[in-house]
């Protein structure tokens, strides 16, 4: 059987559980498309993967990765859409394509979403097989790094600040945990309409280069008061939509932060999920919560149309060859990284 370098788990743990060696390459099933990997970013739940997937049903080993951008390597003789040699992309959820869900189109509320990475082998890996539907032309202008950063980081911020949020040009939003990928790519989404844009952080240099960049204000949530410090860049006002993925430990200060009738919008909970409520203060000021959660398949084509256009490109943070994964890795888990990390497959 013909075998490819992939990097997988093999328990969980640290760094010892991660290998890197040789799987099978996957086979290609009628209306699948075999990719080969030239590169792919890390995502926190590669952290998850690593130290536990508990919740997530998987396998072992399972090779890790959620976005990639490749060359297409096979596809059906009959596709019209997709041909041998194409650079693309790929949108990590695989829905079962029978649910309510994946009947209205809407991928990541399928009842037995299959996400790579996750429930299936990913993109850490010189190929990998999935539906053709998954797999979308490459936007020119962007190498494979940053074409990869857009299935998973850019994906979920534009549906949280376009689908659930719905923001508008006119109104300000709070960016909570800048240099992380989502928080950056909301930053550049909320630019590109040309919203108003506060951003924190507990690092004054991701603060300087988020600034460098767009953002209207930085906030230290080391030093400062979050809340207190929107409210006086505000007017007393606050904010009309919080964007956050950290969970508990800021969870207080985005509600304190908004506007009365205001939305916050999560994807996430790096540090805890059990956050107090407040819900007098979240009914008294009519707030609107929401959680999200990846995007469909038109966000990501609406986002694809709007990156080949030019008008967003995902931050690259640093590139690490797939033989040095454990060092991206512990940057990913320290919190150093301003944009995405990214790993390059070999030829």
């Amino acid at each position: 059987m013909p075998t490819m370098q992939a990097a997988f788990i093999t328990g969980h743990g640290g760094n010892e559980v991660v290998r890197i060696g040789e799987r099978p390459i996957p086979p290609r099933r009628t209306g699948e498309v075999r990719v080969r990997i030239k590169a792919a970013t890390l995502n926190r739940v590669d952290l998850y993967m690593r130290d536990s997937g508990a919740g997530i049903t998987h396998s072992l080993p399972q090779i890790m990765g959620l976005d990639g951008a490749g060359i297409v390597d096979e596809v059906d003789a009959g596709e019209t859409l997709l041909q041998p040699g194409q650079a693309v992309v790929l949108h990590p959820g695989v829905g079962c394509g029978r649910c309510e869900f994946c009947h209205r189109g809407d991928v990541p509320l399928c009842t037995r979403v299959s996400y790579l990475g996750e429930h299936r082998d990913g993109t850490l890996a010189q190929y990998v097989s999935l539906p053709a539907s998954n797999v979308f032309p490459m936007p020119d202008g962007l190498d494979f790094a940053e074409a990869a950063a857009l299935g998973v980081n850019h994906l979920t911020a534009w549906r949280m600040l376009f689908g659930k949020a719905r923001v508008q040009p006119w109104e300000t939003v709070l960016i909570f945990g800048i240099g992380g990928g989502v928080s950056l790519a909301a930053l550049q989404l909320v630019k590109m309409i040309g919203a108003r844009a506060i951003v924190t952080s507990r690092d004054d240099a991701k603060l300087q280069r988020a600034l460098a960049i767009g953002a209207d204000h930085a906030v230290n949530g080391r030093t400062d008061d979050v809340a207190r410090s929107v409210l006086a860049l505000t007017g007393g006002r606050g904010v009309d939509v919080v964007i956050e993925n950290v969970g508990s430990a800021v969870w207080a200060s985005a509600l304190k932060s908004l506007v009365r009738g205001g939305r916050i919008v999560t994807c996430g909970a790096t540090t805890g999920d059990q956050p107090p409520a407040d819900l007098r203060r979240v009914f008294i000021r009519q707030l609107q919560i929401f959680g999200s959660t990846l995007g469909d398949f038109d966000e990501y084509r609406n986002l694809l149309e709007v990156a080949s256009r030019g008008q967003v490109k995902p931050v690259i943070d640093s590139r690490y060859p797939l033989a040095d994964l454990h060092a991206a890795l512990d940057r990913l888990e320290a919190g150093a990284q301003f944009g995405k990390i990214a790993i390059t497959l070999p030829d």
